[in-house]
């Protein structure tokens, strides 16, 4: 992230309590975020080769840099990483794995739907957080007002293109439809392919 985020000369200190609840808050997001990773890193491998494969490459490059944002966040903060909570995140992800998709061994289309369905849900807390932080950085001169801005409008867009595949995975485990288009960056289709069953399986 090669944006500046602390500045020296001119600070809002906050009160110990005020701090002690920033980092609570910015930890559960920082597990939050390493559950996503792992989840869109999980569902990006599972659609090697297939239309929806390089919109979700993108998708886990940015979310994992958006981690490592958010980390640079919490150092401008003086905010210190408490693993026992990211461990916890991460336990969480791997359980969800588990969750009956109604197949017992194949991958199921309804597993592309759950997931899908849940890493548009971690988008939308990412852009939340960003939104606190972006309130924060109102007094405090800590953070970089710009660089909040940017991350926000990129998870905006994020959930767009995690929206257009969330329905397109619906399409394929629900109904009988055979034109798929793959979102691209924007979210917009970016082709179609008349006559396949669609990206998930």
């Amino acid at each position: 992230m090669n944006t500046r985020l602390l500045n020296a000369e001119s600070r809002t200190e906050p009160s110990p309590e005020q701090q002690r609840l920033l980092a609570i808050y910015l930890n559960d997001h920082l597990a939050g975020a390493g559950s996503g990773v792992s989840l869109i890193r999980r569902i990006a491998r599972a659609h090697r080769n297939r239309p929806a494969a390089e919109p979700l490459a993108e998708l886990a490059a940015e979310i994992a840099d958006d981690r490592e944002s958010l980390r640079a966040f919490m150092t401008a903060l003086d905010v210190t990483e408490q693993w026992p909570r990211v461990a916890v995140g991460r336990l969480a992800e791997k359980a969800a794995r588990l969750k009956l998709n109604g197949r017992l061994v194949r991958r199921s289309p309804l597993s592309d739907v759950l997931e899908l369905e849940a890493m548009r849900l971690g988008v939308e807390g990412k852009a939340s957080v960003w939104r606190s932080l972006k309130a924060l950085a109102v007094t405090d001169s800590r953070l970089d007002q710009s660089a909040v801005d940017r991350l926000l409008r990129r998870a905006v867009r994020q959930e767009t293109v995690l929206e257009a595949l969330r329905v397109q995975a619906a399409r394929r485990a629900f109904t009988s439809s055979t034109t798929v288009a793959a979102p691209g960056r924007s979210g917009r289709a970016r082709h179609s392919l008349p006559g396949r069953a669609g990206w998930a399986s």
